[in-house]
């Protein structure tokens, strides 16, 4: 019986591990092949005394027009208008993938609260850095073909991604 136990819990942490990996694998793939979107920040309080530093992000397109129809599901997909600047607007809100016409890309959504939850909400970065993340006007994430997304930085006006001072 305790030869059984043992075998169990090692095929147990076996599937966790794998399942772990395969999660870090995914994510990796939408950092690489994932198309960069960028989302105009709403202004916020840039720090968190609770968390350290820490940037509570509000996305403008969380309070989109679209969210007045009583319709709308509370998870789906929100269709994205890319513009030239890799700007993202949202379009329409669907419950399903569909084709997309040219600059357009789809990622995830839910609604909570009335309010439209895109990714990433919260961004840390390191102590004494809140002065140069005060100026960031877009958030930049990359979005896969599944709606996935991954927060990858924080970018200013001119659209370049804001590096820490080192």
């Amino acid at each position: 019986m305790k030869k059984q136990s043992q075998i169990l819990i090692i095929i147990n942490l076996l599937l966790l591990l794998g399942y772990f990996n395969w999660s870090i694998y995914q994510k990796e793939q939408t950092l690489r092949d994932g198309q960069l979107v960028l989302f105009e920040l709403a202004p916020v309080d840039p720090r968190s005394l609770m968390q350290g530093d820490y940037m509570n992000l509000r996305y403008r397109e969380a309070t989109s027009d679209l969210l007045v129809d009583t319709q709308v599901a509370t998870h789906g997909y929100a269709v994205l208008n890319i513009d030239s600047n890799r700007v993202a607007r949202i379009v329409r809100l669907k419950d399903a993938l569909e084709p997309l016409n040219d600059n357009e890309l789809v990622i995830n959504y839910k609604i909570v609260n009335d309010r439209l939850f895109l990714g990433a909400e919260s961004f840390f970065f390191e102590e004494g850095q809140d002065t140069l993340y005060q100026k960031a006007t877009y958030g930049g994430l990359k979005v896969n073909a599944k709606g996935e997304s991954l927060l990858v930085g924080l970018y200013d006006k001119d659209f370049l991604l804001i590096k820490p001072d080192r």
